[in-house]
């Protein structure tokens, strides 16, 4: 058996349980699918429950099938640190030992006084926050002073937000590429991101002018594999941001999960062979995940589920769909508004994928990578272990 295709969909965030080492997290007790499934009474999701995905843990509405369509499992993150960065590194096979700096009290005022004299801005904030209340916060003063707006989070980013009619996109984007090349060294953080928004005091909205500028990847992964042995690779989402657009050939950015999802049904259906589509869909993680909302969580999962079936009648005889997760981002996790460190589904589907195989608990993520790796027979090294042998595809 062999696969002409692979696509890799990243349902953004979507943890089913905690980690062993949780607890160094403060992520004791997360499960962010399972949670957001209680916290509503049971989600409606036909088209994961064919495959398995309540083979995998309990879910509540989503029980175990005698038959599962996929082969089912989960994985743990290897990478140090919870990162959206690193748990997509590490799904292409390449493992982050060393977590990325994070600025939990905002950045040392002499990095930021070095950046406002190489950008010729000024900046108003420095702090931990959410990019809907920063805004709030400092939009008025903002637009009264010019300075930027700069935050961070619980994640490795560097975060600017700027009105564009006071500064125009170009400009955001120049600003942020000045603090890149800063950004080096004991200061590398994952991502800098430009984080637009328009509207007036008390009406703020943020725009989809968003831009992530990343550190490229420490290594070879999965992506830089397959371009150099001549295959395509086709990236939707904030997968261009997340590999600093290494090893991809083509990419589209549509806006949320639908658009996402749309987009990678068309790439799936269009002529396009022996090459890899690398789906993100982000709404779990910005839009519900972050901001402790399960409810709307869990209809995101039942859209999701819905158009997910559009993509299974797509697929072709010789694809091979693998649907998994970065982290979690546990919205009924009260401690705090960050990523949660937990395992992350495994499902692997195809008419030519061994069905109902227990794939069990795998080392890394790494292992997905591995295995797209092996079934193309592409030269070169990544971390983790194939499972392609067990869902019979050597």
């Amino acid at each position: 058996m062999y696969i002409r295709r692979a696509i890799i969909l990243v349902i953004d965030a979507c943890g089913v349980g905690a980690l062993p080492d949780a607890a160094a997290y403060d992520d004791v007790g997360a499960a962010t699918v399972p949670h957001c499934a209680a916290a509503v009474g049971g989600l409606d999701l036909p088209n994961c429950r064919r495959l398995g995905l309540g083979n995998i843990v309990p879910i509540a509405g989503v029980p175990p099938v005698a038959a599962p369509a996929a082969a089912f499992g989960k994985m743990a993150e290897q990478s140090a640190g919870k990162d959206s960065t690193a748990g997509h590194w590490e799904i292409a096979g390449l493992i982050t030992p060393v977590p990325f700096p994070t600025y939990p009290h905002g950045f040392p005022p002499s990095l930021v006084r070095e950046f406002e004299l190489q950008a010729g801005v000024r900046t108003i904030g420095n702090i931990p926050a959410s990019g809907t209340a920063i805004i709030e916060q400092f939009g008025e003063e903002h637009l009264r002073s010019g300075a930027v707006i700069l935050y961070t989070s619980a994640d490795s980013v560097w975060q600017m937000a700027a009105h564009e009619e006071r500064y125009p996109l170009a400009e955001q984007y120049r600003y942020c590429e000045a603090a890149r090349e800063l950004l080096t060294g004991e200061h590398a953080v994952a991502r800098v991101i430009a984080r637009p928004f328009i509207g007036s005091p008390g009406r703020f909205v943020r725009t989809a002018g968003r831009r992530d500028f990343s550190l490229p990847p420490g290594g070879p992964t999965l992506l830089d594999l397959m371009v150099a042995a001549g295959r395509p690779t086709y990236a939707v989402g904030k997968i261009w941001d997340l590999f600093a657009a290494r090893g991809i050939t083509s990419h589209v950015k549509p806006e949320g999960n639908a658009a996402g999802m749309e987009a990678t049904i068309e790439l799936v259906r269009g002529d396009r062979d022996h090459g890899l589509i690398f789906t993100n869909l982000v709404d779990f993680d910005q839009a519900w995940g972050h901001r402790r909302d399960p409810a709307n969580f869990a209809l995101a999962l039942e859209d999701f589920d819905r158009r997910l079936g559009a993509l299974l009648d797509a697929l072709r005889e010789d694809d091979m769909l693998i649907i998994t997760a970065d982290h979690g981002c546990d919205p009924t996790l009260a401690r705090h508004t960050d990523h949660t460190r937990e395992y992350v589904p495994l499902l692997a589907y195809g008419r030519r994928v061994k069905a109902g195989v227990n794939l069990g608990a795998r080392a890394t993520f790494a292992d997905v990578g591995a295995t797209v790796a092996e079934l193309f027979r592409l030269p070169g090294s990544l971390a983790g272990n194939s499972f392609a042998g067990e869902v019979g595809l050597r």
